[in-house]
């Protein structure tokens, strides 16, 4: 249930462009019509007793006491379900009205345990809370009848307890399972006295379907369903509103503490992203910032062979900044650079871009969305002229058609997912273009339309083939592409796609999607209405990653759909910050803005606002500082927030390069893979311990408020400055306020956006400026950033990664809901009990044919390298196909990537990789290596020399 503040008004408000005004208990209100009774006299300040209601669930009507009297009318209707009417008189208090809600209550009462004091609800529970509302002071019935005060608790879930013995059967958790999440997990067992509440079919929670979004146990009134936080903990006392630390979703939270200790995190109503929901990470998954792990003094070393020293705070900036003087003396201001977090928040990441142009004197700063979102951000500003999404998460409720490519968002955005689950079973239309089966394409009263199951690496030829048949069958939205794009573009695209190469037939092998399909999904795209486009990193991250987004955005301005609510072209982005480290000038070709570094007016301005000179040229990126580590000429590195050893492809490259490093400065939570390469080691802050803000796929600039002070005494924000500082180069900001007043005046799409004005909006959308003073929720409405949105020829290119005999399976990769991206934070939670370790996902048939079984170990090896993991077999994966995810170093998936990368960003291709899968009873030769040298770290963490033979054998 909603706690410290938060006002239920009983039943979703309705929209209506004709008003209703009724009278209620002698007070005149109006509203739109469609609203219930219930809603109208809460927002008249008269509040009707209540049980089964509440504003997030449609009206169910079943606990009878929010009874209500409406003159000339029979009987005693449920104010909930009962919607207003023009000119009804209704009376909310009469001494009948009372007599009947007693009635109910005692009832509900007669079959509830009486153990308020020791309950851990007390205080907080509606029932109670009901129970002195309706002034019960006597149950008649007793204990001596048939009860369920014994019925047996189910502790399975690690989050939260299920208690039938206190259960209403009010039926708002199972109705918060379907409504809100969309999963139907929960269900009511029984019939009449002995109806209950179940999970799928009887099994305990852990064991069924749900999902542990926490919806069921925030829509419970009593103590039924109860985190066990609470239970631990108590009651909190104050709240504070902050932003979720996982997805690109933006999830707004309730911390709710009791001094300094978060007790739980409860979903905000009036969070624009979320809308009061919650997936498994961001309800229940926080407590990795009070993890035993955490290192939280900074520490420093000469080699990564010695044993770490701790020291203070003082001492270990000074180490690094002297380290970096000294290799930038040695080997030329050049030598160094940063790594930015898309963790971290909007402010830190500035910081950190900064810190390496005006402090370091370079461009070398990159980001890891390099290795996820880099073709977006090219592809999108290329055709449409802005490197972000165009839409709100709000407005797929408007969408006709839903087209879902290289995504999968019920485990990687789960939130947005269940707003689009409501769509679908609403009678939104869905494609699915992947090659794995994803939850979307059958579940829950949800089944795809079509499920364009490509072969991986074919985007570009499927993209192109979608072109051909809406070119080839009049599908084109003219008036749109006449009056909104680029003519001489849009000629030499239509050309393009009307050549017979690209017709759906000739590519159906290339693709392994039939044309016949093909063509009708590309249809229902064309002619169904609103059409929207998401897409995830099974587009991006391609070597034609970038090529692939203009295929989308030109499938898009073909047929008209963008500019208004219910289209659009929208990227669903991995982490939480990944949108705002882009927009940070992140990357090493771009000022913040997405303004390139070699224009003289812009550079002008940042160098007369930060008092230095900049550099015109772009710096390294990610895997050009690799390879310049290599070769000897990059020798030290900042990284904040980042772990490019497990993240990054082809793991043992990394590792050499950082090897081969002088100095390497990691700023983090914990001792991670990176790390373990580190020279100095500065301890990070959780988002419980930060002010700030970040930025989410919607391109949403939402508040992160500390909830407590920081663990190892400083923020993010505070060790980047206190290290500019160090190296000559003052930064003196008091609070992260300052740096965002600092972001807006140097960038034009931000010139509205200030502390203050988030805390007056709740969260902002932008570009926010002169221009749009309240954000820009929809983009390109009446014309294109760009001005004519730009049509490209997306010619398919084959990877270069092939099959062959002796690797003829190709590796995918991707998420698991209750893991996230290296699993840094989700491996130190509760989480691990969902996903404990990293799978192979094989098909019946590859797997018959090498004698592989389930749950046994199996060998991928690919011309980077090779590891081990265990089996699943699985029909999800086609066959030839093999999927795994990445969240646990151990498992070493991206020893197996490539560096085949994106043409135009570099952005790795981590969904093609030729392999082969055997049967095999031990460890790889990379994790018995990886083994040891973790051991030979976490000795060296405790202080303790590493053995002389550990470079050996650490290579």
């Amino acid at each position: 249930m909603y706690q410290l503040s938060e006002k239920d008004f009983g039943t979703p408000a309705r929209e209506s462009e004709n008003l209703v005004s009724v009278e209620i208990d002698g007070i005149q209100v109006t509203v739109p019509e469609g609203t219930s009774v219930m809603r109208a006299a809460t927002e008249a300040g008269v509040n009707i007793p209540k049980l089964c209601a509440t504003d997030t669930l449609e009206p169910f009507g079943s606990c009878r006491l929010c009874l209500v009297q409406i003159k000339d009318r029979r009987g005693y209707p449920a104010s909930c379900t009962t919607p207003v009417e023009q000119g009804m008189q209704i009376l909310t208090e009469t001494p009948r009205l009372a007599e009947l809600r007693r009635g109910v209550m005692e009832l509900y009462i007669s079959d509830h345990p009486l153990d308020c004091l020791t309950c851990p609800t007390n205080g907080n529970c509606e029932l109670q809370t009901m129970a002195g509302t309706v002034g019960l002071r006597d149950v008649r019935y007793g204990y001596e009848g048939r009860n369920h005060l014994s019925d047996a608790k189910d502790l399975s879930n690690p989050y939260f307890t299920y208690d039938p013995s206190k259960c209403i059967v009010c039926n708002r958790c199972v109705r918060a399972c379907e409504e809100i999440q969309g999963t139907f997990a929960l269900t009511i067992d029984g019939r009449g006295f002995e109806s209950r509440i179940a999970a799928s079919q009887n099994e305990a929670f852990m064991a069924s379907e749900c999902v542990s979004c926490g919806a069921c146990v925030q829509a419970c009134p009593t103590a039924t369903l109860t985190e066990k936080s609470i239970i631990a903990k108590g009651q909190p006392d104050h709240s504070v509103v902050t932003t979720c630390a996982y997805c690109g979703v933006g999830c707004a939270f309730k911390a709710e503490m009791k001094g300094n200790e978060v007790v739980r995190m409860i979903p905000w109503k009036d969070g624009k992203a979320n809308e009061g929901h919650s997936c498994i990470k961001g309800r229940f998954a926080w407590d990795y910032a009070n993890h035993k792990d955490r290192i939280l003094k900074p520490m420093i070393r000469q080699s990564i062979n010695d044993p770490w020293q701790e020291v203070s705070w003082d001492e270990a900036i000074n180490y690094a900044a002297s380290e970096f003087k000294r290799i930038q003396k040695k080997y030329g201001r050049n030598a160094i650079g940063g790594i930015v977090s898309s963790r971290c928040t909007n402010e830190e990441d500035y910081l950190v871009q900064k810190l390496v142009r005006a402090a370091f004197g370079n461009n070398n700063v990159d980001t890891c969305a390099r290795v996820c979102h880099s073709p977006t951000g090219y592809g999108l500003k290329q055709t449409l002229g802005e490197s972000a999404g165009t839409q709100t998460f709000k407005s797929v409720e408007q969408a006709d058609v839903i087209m879902v490519i290289g995504a999968n968002p019920t485990d990687g955005h789960p939130v947005f997912a269940s707003r689009m689950k409501r769509r679908l079973r609403e009678g939104a239309r869905l494609i699915v273009i992947d090659p794995r089966t994803i939850d979307l394409v059958n579940s829950a009263h949800i089944r795809a339309d079509y499920h364009l199951k490509l072969k991986p690496g074919t985007n570009v030829a499927l993209i192109s083939a979608m072109a051909h048949v809406l070119v080839t069958e009049n599908l084109i939205d003219e008036a749109f592409v006449e009056a909104r794009c680029d003519s001489a573009s849009f000629r030499d695209w239509k050309a393009f796609a009307a050549l017979p190469e690209n017709a759906p037939e000739a590519l159906e092998e290339a693709t392994g999607v039939p044309a016949q399909q093909l063509r009708e999904a590309t249809r229902l795209y064309a002619t169904a209405g609103n059409s929207a486009i998401y897409y995830g990193l099974g587009v991006t991250e391609h070597a034609q990653g970038s090529t692939m987004v203009m295929g989308i955005a030109n499938l898009a301005m073909a047929t008209g759909n963008i500019g208004r609510e219910g289209v659009g072209v929208n990227p669903l982005r991995g982490q939480n910050n990944v949108q705002g480290s882009c927009d940070m000038g992140s990357f090493p070709h771009e000022l913040p803005g997405y303004r390139h570094v070699s224009d003289v007016t812009t550079r002008s301005q940042f160098e007369a606002a930060w008092g230095t000179r900049l550099q015109a040229e772009p710096g390294l990126r990610i895997p050009n500082m690799f390879d310049a580590a290599l070769e000897g000429s990059f020798m030290g590195l900042y990284c904040q927030g980042e772990d490019i050893v497990q993240s990054d492809p082809d793991t043992q490259h990394v590792a050499r390069a950082l090897e081969a490093m002088e100095c390497i400065v990691v700023q983090d939570l914990f001792l991670n893979e990176t790390a373990k390469y580190a020279h100095v080691f500065l301890p990070g802050s959780s988002f419980l311990e930060r002010d700030g803000t970040f930025t989410n796929a919607e391109r949403r600039i939402s508040r992160v408020r500390k909830v407590m002070p920081p663990k190892a005494g400083k923020a993010d924000w505070e060790t980047t400055m206190a290290l500019s500082n160090a190296l000559g180069y003052p930064m003196n900001y008091r609070h992260p306020s300052e740096i965002m007043d600092e972001i807006a005046a140097l960038t034009p799409t931000f010139t509205g956006v200030s502390y203050a004005r988030l805390e007056e909006l709740g969260s902002i959308q932008w570009p926010c400026n002169d221009s749009a003073p309240e954000g820009t929720p929809v983009m390109h409405v009446d014309q294109f950033v760009r001005g004519k949105g730009r049509f490209f020829i997306t010619r398919y290119v084959p990877t270069d990664e092939k099959v062959t005999r002796r690797f003829p399976l190709i590796l995918t990769t991707g998420r698991i809901l209750s893991q996230y991206n290296v699993g840094a934070q989700t491996r130190r939670t509760d989480n691990v009990l969902w996903h404990s370790e990293d799978r192979l996902e094989i098909h019946p048939h590859d797997a018959e044919e090498r004698g592989i079984v389930d749950g046994g170990w199996v060998g991928i090896e690919s011309r980077a390298g090779q590891t081990v993991l265990r089996a699943r077999i699985s029909e999800r994966v086609q066959p030839g196909v093999v999927y795994t995810t990445f969240h646990f170093p151990e498992s070493g998936a991206n020893v197996i990537t490539t560096d085949n990368s994106d043409w135009a960003t570099n952005c790795p291709e981590y969904k093609v990789t030729a392999t082969q899968v055997t049967a095999v009873s031990q460890p790889s030769e990379w994790q018995k290596n990886y083994q040891a040298f973790n051991r030979r770290q976490l000795a060296l963490l405790k202080g303790k020399p590493a053995p002389e033979s550990a470079l050996a054998e650490q290579q």
